[in-house]
């Protein structure tokens, strides 16, 4: 199969070939989730925290007396059925969100989502994307040319006037073929591939 290989101006130049292994294989739904929804919950910290029964603020007196007065027995106020009492289950900071995911599934499904955008129009491959100075006008000029907005570039090195460039766009971001992530690749409108990259994602998800 092949796909469209643009010019400096957003034109399609010509096509390049593609493998059907990584560009042309059926969507699978369930997959795709899976491999984001892994992606999100492994980037997670556990920065909350909230307290028990032991740890929360209260007295130990009894708050009133055990029989007499109607009410449930109570011991303490700072029983989880109370308001203000501690939590039965509480979140702590080291708490795990991790997900494990094979690294053949994960292939699979980046393969999978690659080849939907391909499928969609939303994925494109650029001969190469140099700029000779830092200078995020000359990049936001090359991407307005190219009548796009919301941009994921993978290029296969990404020099320090590629980087300074693109750090202060929104809506861009510019990676090389090894940080290329599940969410990033379904996030934006469009995704760049330089050819050289190309060749990478080929040896990765073949």
């Amino acid at each position: 199969m092949q796909v469209e290989l643009l010019n400096e101006q957003g034109q399609v130049a010509s096509k390049l070939d593609v493998p059907e292994t990584v560009f042309g294989r059926a969507y699978n739904e369930d997959l795709v989730h899976q491999i984001v929804v892994a992606f999100q919950a492994n980037a997670r910290q556990g920065t909350r925290a909230q307290k028990d029964r032991a740890t929360v603020a209260h007295t130990t007196a009894k708050p009133f007396k055990q029989k007499g007065t109607g009410r449930a027995r109570a011991g303490m106020s700072s029983s989880p059925l109370w308001r203000g009492g501690g939590r039965i289950f509480p979140n702590s900071p080291e708490e795990n969100f991790s997900q494990k995911l094979n690294k053949k599934m994960f292939r699979a499904g980046m393969a999978t989502i690659l080849s939907q955008l391909v499928r969609e129009g939303r994925l494109a491959v650029v001969e190469s994307l140099k700029l000779e100075t830092p200078k995020t006008k000359q990049l936001a000029a090359k991407f307005k040319a190219m009548n796009v907005d919301s941009v994921l570039v993978i290029a296969d090195q990404v020099d320090e006037n590629l980087y300074l460039a693109s750090r202060n766009l929104p809506n861009v971001l510019v990676v090389e073929p090894r940080y290329a992530d599940p969410l990033s690749l379904v996030h934006y409108r469009k995704v760049l591939v330089t050819k050289a990259a190309m060749e990478s994602l080929k040896e990765m998800y073949a």
